[in-house]
């Protein structure tokens, strides 16, 4: 396979780029912020109902303007037109990517194929609608005559992470009868934790595979089912399983009446369709209305993307300050770093997201890249955050860029605690970005009356380099739109930084080649005969055959 020169290093911009990070990279943001007392103003926007300050980055202003001209020379703005107008951008798998279209009023026109999708998005809408009323006013009822009180979605990826993720961050919106639980994982102790916790009588499964042959989700699936058949027989279950799929047939074999089953299409990917009828256990959670309001604050943010110059667009920013770390400064990851509990989930929901979007190695034409592609995303709430990993951002060997995410308002009536973690969250951007000098540690300790001697022996220990970047995004609160807002804005960003780097932000042919293999290795480990694999996959097996009596 022949190595190409990429998007990115085939432009004017790039050159640029790499001549100007010869001078920046030994810039202090102390001193940038020393020089520059409007620098807040100057490196902060607002969008969608979202607020992003990115003045801790080592830029100034003429390396947002490279950046854009970077992002102008690779077509950022022609590629964001052609997703948005409905052109098959998914090359490999001759697609076209209208996740945005799912948030779109009922009166746009959107076409695929010279047919307005938008028609049939709002019929599955306010089917959704229908369900979701009929579970949170008690009138769907179980075979027992009683009310649904516990909800399972059995899917995987974007089937799971999409609605989990969702439900837990909109956690006081929901309904106090419902408690709402996800199974994904193959493992039987994920299914059988929530089974152990459920009563058939008021349990309603929702089963997501847009095939009905996703082989985690079935597997959960016909357990689910046996679990429910065992207690009390296959004529109720219409009443306590619907679906989420097109596959009608596979569907009513099921036992699943197709009336209760809610379609979406192939042009909405699964890490982008929490926005589709995926979305339906957050419907059931915080009620249809809210989801509509969850929709518009995606929708927001779409009309940003897609119309604000690049110099003030959002996710565009977001997108190429990331270019700028990975592929001029060499970093290798990114922290996110949502200062709120209910946002346990997020990082986790970017890490599909981004990783699977944008983790290529061949650009679209199918050529070695010559560039790194998407960073490792991981993290985890503040404050918990630092009281775990902070240190090595703080301290170690390598830079890792942060995003952290806050609401100005709490959804509690806690009032001492909101304060004191904006504190810490704020806090610990600053302290990324100044660190703390070994004169200021001196100074310090010599105040708190250290001895001489051991000040000097402490001063390394106490140094923080600092110069550590970072993005502020702020919401007021964390509600079903600005979480809307939120989604989108990372939805674009990767999408930006794909364009830039040149690669199919769409398919994921990376998470096929397990599922392939791991269908001849259940024969060997449950089969008359091993099989034959390599010497290390025969060893692994003969030992599980060994342990489960095979």
């Amino acid at each position: 396979m022949a190595m190409t020169r990429s998007a990115l290093t085939a432009t004017a911009a790039h050159e640029a780029l790499l001549s100007h990070h010869a001078e920046a990279k030994d810039w202090q943001m102390r001193d940038l912020f020393a020089r520059d007392p409007d620098r807040f103003t100057r490196f902060s926007v607002e969008g969608g109902g979202l607020f992003l300050d990115y003045s801790k980055n080592r830029i100034n202003e003429s390396t947002m303007r490279l950046l854009t001209a970077l992002a102008r020379e690779v077509g950022l703005e022609k590629r964001r037109d052609a997703m948005f107008a409905g052109e098959k951008i998914n090359s490999t798998e001759h697609r076209a990517v209208l996740h945005t279209a799912l948030r779109a009023p009922a009166m746009a026109t959107i076409e695929v194929d010279g047919q307005n999708v938008m028609p049939e998005v709002h019929r599955v809408l306010e089917q959704m609608r229908g369900f979701s009323d009929r579970v949170r006013s008690g009138q769907w009822q179980g075979y027992s005559g009683k009310a649904i009180t516990d909800v399972v979605n059995i899917g995987i990826g974007g089937s799971d992470l999409g609605p989990e993720m969702v439900c837990r961050a909109l956690r006081p919106f929901t309904h106090p009868r419902l408690t709402m639980h996800f199974v994904s994982n193959v493992d039987g102790h994920d299914l059988d934790a929530v089974l152990s916790k459920v009563n058939p009588e008021t349990t309603l499964f929702i089963v997501a595979s847009k095939t009905f042959t996703t082989i985690e989700t079935m597997m959960n699936a016909r357990s689910a089912r046996d679990w429910f058949v065992s207690r009390r027989g296959e004529q109720d279950l219409p009443k306590h399983f619907v679906a989420v799929s097109t596959n009608a047939k596979a569907v009513q074999d099921f036992g699943i009446d197709t009336q209760n089953m809610f379609p979406f299409w192939d042009w909405v990917g699964g890490r982008y369709s929490v926005w589709s009828a995926i979305g339906l256990p957050v419907a059931v959670a915080v009620g249809f209305d809210r989801f509509t309001e969850f929709l518009a604050g995606a929708h927001g943010m779409d009309e940003h993307f897609r119309t604000a110059p690049i110099e003030s667009n959002m996710p565009a920013i977001l997108g190429l300050l990331g270019v700028w770390y990975r592929n001029y400064f060499g970093t290798s990851s990114v922290s996110i770093a949502p200062y709120h509990q209910d946002l346990s989930a997020f990082a986790a929901y970017l890490q599909q997201l981004e990783m699977e979007s944008n983790g290529k190695r061949v650009s679209r034409d199918g050529d070695l890249l010559d560039v790194a592609t998407c960073p490792v995303i991981w993290g985890d709430v503040g404050t918990n955050g630092q009281h775990a990993y902070f240190q090595l951002m703080h301290q170690g060997t390598d830079v890792i860029p942060v995003d952290f995410i806050a609401a100005l308002k709490p959804n509690h009536g806690l009032a001492a605690h909101h304060p004191v973690l904006l504190a810490n969250c704020f806090a610990q951007a600053k302290a990324f970005m100044r660190g703390k000098t070994a004169d200021e540690v001196r100074s310090e300790m010599a105040q708190q009356g250290v001895p001489a001697d051991e000040i000097d022996a402490l001063v390394p220990h106490r140094t923080f380099p600092g110069n550590r970047p970072s993005n502020m995004i702020l919401m007021e609160s964390l509600t079903p739109a600005t979480l809307g807002a939120l989604i989108a804005l990372y939805e674009h960003k990767t999408f930006t930084q794909g364009v830039v780097w040149g690669v199919n932000s769409f398919d994921q042919w990376g998470v096929e080649l397990g599922k392939v293999l791991a269908k001849s290795i259940e024969a060997s480990i449950t089969g008359p005969q091993p099989g034959v694999h390599d010497p290390s996959t025969n060893g692994l097996i003969a030992r599980a055959r060994a342990a489960l009596g095979s």
